[in-house]
């Protein structure tokens, strides 16, 4: 049979694209890439009409900090670097990976809305489509109760105004009331309005307090977690849409109270040590609890051995690990001022909490909220690292408890000041690392180093004003001498940026990070943005009861001479060699991922995302909504094939 022309450049090209594939494939092979690999690469190729989205093209990753020697900073600083790269490589870059993701995380569909979710976020150029841990931690347990009791509990806890809750409710896509208002909840809504006409009816109680408000027995959280898990499924065929018309919402026209109106049970606990509730949440064998467990054994699940530095940042916040060491050291823990607290699940949202909390975070309203105080600016006169001083710096007042002429030293700011105040440190030895004389880049603790020349050269720490005192803060005047106020640009001269709580959390921390300064920070409390931000990456941790401070600034600053350089018969000086590289490493890297994921879009996202949960736990047929696609129809958004969607990172 005569094979015409037509047909034979055809079996031409076919043959031809064959051999040239073959070859491809084993170059690859050659090059040791697996057949994983090789799909990957194909991937990347951009389709005719199919554009690529910025999300396609992954941020090039600088191979992880190779520690110049075995300073426990400089090993934890290579440890954060890995712990990063994995979050970076596991981003999801589809729509149809980010619903696969949430299922086999969660075990339940996406909420209505989540489409609409995604393509506003992508619009936004989110940095992690998948990091949302910290909504889906902070709704679970409102799986284990009823929502028709969740929306009678967020319509009416408002209702009572010295229990310091206000209520915000939408209806039709509109922000229609806002009840025992306060100048947190008129923030919020502001950010909600960007937001609204994505989402159902819902009323939502919010913390007017500084200080967090759910504590729930640990037993009774672990039935809630457990009738969590025992209700995920995979329906088929859900309605990916919210119900209208359900009750218990609030009758926005009358202010009558409802027939029944659900107890939130709120106790007042204003100037009591807050771990005699804190360890309710606790496990039986922690450290809360178990008043048989060292110490040490407490410690070392957080701080390194060496200078005492923070391993695990995480539990070193975590009050059922340190709790007991510090409920007498922070003024929140020994006599929080507005403190009234329940041990009831509540749907209430909050700006921060600690651990053993069932507060709904969401984003802080320091952080939306315009406020030169807070607010990092470009225009700041922000030096470049090279030209800031070798010094930490911090100002504030001395908030963070109610203070009394007998308790004020129990109080967390207060021993900042002190602990690098020269004069009451002339005679207190301090640990710190000194380098090993006989075996260089190896350190070991050195536990008599007198540290009051070096705060008084390399640290400016103090009290602007006083307040927060019973009956007035006159027992301050032979305390402290107030410092002059510092503006952002006069700390921003200075390399290091300490960072600790008032009576809850600090809304200095984005600026800080965002400035090209390096922030330390110690906080009990948890916040939204925490999953995103990796210590000893982006900044630097500090135990809550500053016993590492030294170790910390000398390790960046350095201290003392080698031995080879010392005078004779000087045997008992303490050495650390200048870390500059790794402090300025820091403070640039943290403020390049401040811009990724720390901006106002990422607050809009996360609120949006945050409200779509919220939305469904509290719909009565939250078992029976939410989006059941596999999310092929934004392939085309997406700019993918579908062929190359088979790759869901896990």
């Amino acid at each position: 049979m005569t094979i015409s022309k037509p047909r034979k450049r055809l079996l031409f090209v076919v043959v031809a694209s064959l051999a040239l594939l073959a070859i491809v494939a084993n170059f690859f092979v050659f090059l040791g890439l697996t057949a994983a690999d090789i799909a990957s690469q194909f991937s990347r190729i951009p389709l005719p009409r199919l554009s690529r989205k910025p999300w396609h093209s992954q941020d090039k990753i600088d191979g992880p900090y190779q520690p110049r020697d075995a300073h426990p900073i400089s090993l934890l600083m290579a440890e954060a670097d890995k712990r990063w790269a994995v979050y970076e490589n596991t981003r999801s870059t589809t729509f149809r990976q980010t619903v696969a993701k949430y299922r086999t995380r969660y075990g339940r569909h996406p909420p209505p809305g989540f489409k609409d979710w995604y393509r506003f976020a992508r619009k936004k150029n989110v940095h992690n489509i998948d990091d949302f841990e910290q909504i889906m931690d902070d709704l679970r347990p409102f799986w284990a109760i009823e929502p028709k009791v969740l929306r009678n509990l967020a319509a009416n806890m408002w209702r009572d105004d010295k229990n310091g809750v206000a209520g915000i409710h939408i209806r039709n896509h509109k922000v229609v009331k806002e009840s025992n208002k306060s100048w947190r909840s008129e923030t919020l809504i502001t950010l909600v309005e960007k937001i609204v006409k994505y989402l159902p009816d819902m009323d939502i109680a919010m913390n007017r307090l500084d200080q967090p408000r759910v504590v729930v027995p640990w037993e009774d959280m672990q039935a809630y977690l457990k009738k969590e898990r025992d209700t995920r499924q995979l329906r088929p065929n859900v309605k990916n849409e919210f119900t209208t018309g359900m009750d218990d919402l609030l009758n926005i026209t009358t202010e009558d109270a409802p027939a029944h109106q659900e107890d939130p049970e709120w106790f007042a606990a204003h100037g009591k040590q807050y771990m005699e509730t804190a360890k309710l949440a606790c496990p039986p064998e922690s450290h809360a609890r178990n008043h048989d467990m060292p110490k040490a054994d407490a410690e070392a699940l957080y701080k390194n051995r060496m200078g005492g530095v923070i391993a695990n940042f995480n539990l070193s916040s975590d009050l059922c690990t340190m709790g007991p060491e510090i409920q007498d050291q922070h003024g929140f823990l020994y006599s929080g001022s507005t403190v009234i607290p329940t041990k009831r699940l509540v749907p209430v949202f909050g700006e921060c909490k600690v651990n053993v909390n069932s507060d709904i975070l969401f984003p802080a309203n320091m952080y939306w909220k315009h406020d030169e105080r807070y607010d990092y600016d470009e225009k700041h006169d922000d030096l470049d690292w090279e030209h800031k001083s070798d010094s930490m710096i911090w100002r504030g007042v001395t908030s963070g408890g109610a203070q009394t002429s007998d308790n004020w030293q129990k109080m967390h700011r207060q021993r900042l000041v002190r602990i690098v105040n020269s004069t009451i440190m002339a005679n207190q030895p301090v640990r710190i690392l000194s380098e090993q004389p006989e075996k260089p880049g190896e350190y070991e603790n050195f536990r008599h180093f007198h540290p009051a020349d070096f705060a008084a050269n390399h640290t400016d720490v103090g009290f602007t004003e006083s307040m927060s005192c019973v009956p007035d803060c006159a027992f301050y005047n032979d305390v402290f001498s107030m410092k002059p106020k510092a503006p952002f640009p006069e700390q921003f001269k200075q390399k290091y940026l300490v960072d600790v709580d008032g009576h809850s959390f600090s809304g200095r921390w984005h600026a800080f990070i965002e400035s090209k300064s390096l922030g330390i920070k110690a906080t009990i409390f948890r916040e939204w943005h925490d999953s995103r931000l990796f210590a000893w990456r982006h900044f630097v941790p500090m135990d809550n009861r500053y016993d590492d401070v030294y170790s910390i600034l000398t390790y960046f600053i350095g201290l003392g001479a080698p031995p080879e350089e010392r005078a004779v018969g000087s045997t008992a000086e303490a050495y650390m060699p200048r870390h500059e590289a790794e402090g300025k490493r820091l403070a640039n890297q943290g403020r390049e991922w401040a811009k990724k994921v720390l901006r106002r879009e990422d607050i809009e996202i996360y609120m949006f995302r945050l409200l779509l949960e919220y939305g469904r736990i509290m719909d009565d047929n939250r078992d029976r909504i939410g989006y059941d696609g596999d999310g092929s129809e934004l392939d085309r958004y997406d700019g993918v094939a579908k062929t190359d969607q088979d790759q869901v990172a896990h």
